[in-house]
């Protein structure tokens, strides 16, 4: 479902599972972590994450069908995008996503613990979980609350609705906005000239703005009420009846219960 290969310094994993819009499946996380697993710090100096060349989606986000039913967390601590997200973030090297289509769902937190994020016209960004019902895990709340500011991030909960390309670059989610037929050529220019530097010091660097962005930590106590806020939601009819519409192709019927 992935393609990984390095070159010169500069590794590149690209999604491969167009007929499933590169949805995030339980398979495809798998593959994706072990690819990471093969980044040798002494030799990688970049990770490039892109869709292949043409894809509409860069990744239709989690896979809905695996939801699991009603009373379940559907995203815990534990959860293979959960457990992928933080591997990602332990990569030394620095990471280029390079979004030439849409990214929906979890997808969007996989771009932006990405260090550089690289778009084109057709990029766009929504997050979609109060369309089908489903609460959405703290983690993943605050990655995007990290990304973007308050009232964006409740824009894209609430409406669901896509943050386009330019609004997108012009909120800073994008580094770069560039043509789809200049895409490669750019991302590639970029990977090439951070080769270019030393690699420990970025290593360093990065690291140290890792640890400086999780200096206001939040606290246990909150931490606990959040996660009990969410059990409301996976353990409702509203829950059910999204992932049932879902799966009918069908607009949901809420009843805020």
């Amino acid at each position: 479902m992935i393609k990984f290969e390095v070159n010169n310094h500069i590794a590149r994993l690209t999604f491969n599972h167009d007929e499933k819009r590169n949805s995030l499946s339980f398979a495809m996380l798998e593959e994706i972590y072990k690819a990471l697993d093969n980044i040798d710090n002494d030799v990688v100096r970049v990770l490039i994450i892109s869709a292949n060349p043409g894809s509409k989606v860069w990744s239709a986000g989690f896979n809905i069908d695996e939801l699991p039913l009603p009373g379940q967390d559907p995203l815990p601590f534990n959860h293979p995008l959960e457990t992928l997200l933080r591997k990602l973030q332990n990569v030394k090297c620095p990471i280029i996503a390079q979004i030439e289509g849409t990214v929906w769902g979890g997808a969007c937190e996989l771009a932006i613990t990405c260090d550089i994020l690289i778009g084109t016209p057709k990029t766009s960004f929504a997050i979609t979980p109060a369309k089908i019902g489903v609460p959405y895990n703290t983690s993943g709340i605050m990655r995007i609350m990290n990304s973007v500011t308050i009232n964006i991030a409740k824009e894209m909960f609430f409406t669901a609705k896509p943050i386009k390309a330019e609004r997108a670059y012009n909120l800073g989610i994008l580094n770069h906005l560039v043509e789809v037929e200049e895409l490669e050529s750019f991302v590639n220019n970029l990977a090439e000239s951070i080769c270019q530097n030393s690699p420990l010091s970025i290593r360093v660097i990065k690291e140290q703005i890792q640890i400086i962005s999780k200096s206001n930590p939040i606290s246990i106590n909150d931490s606990e009420q959040i996660d009990q806020v969410r059990s409301i939601a996976y353990n409702s009819q509203d829950y059910l009846e999204g992932k049932r519409a879902f799966e009918e192709h069908r607009k949901p019927n809420f009843t805020g219960k």
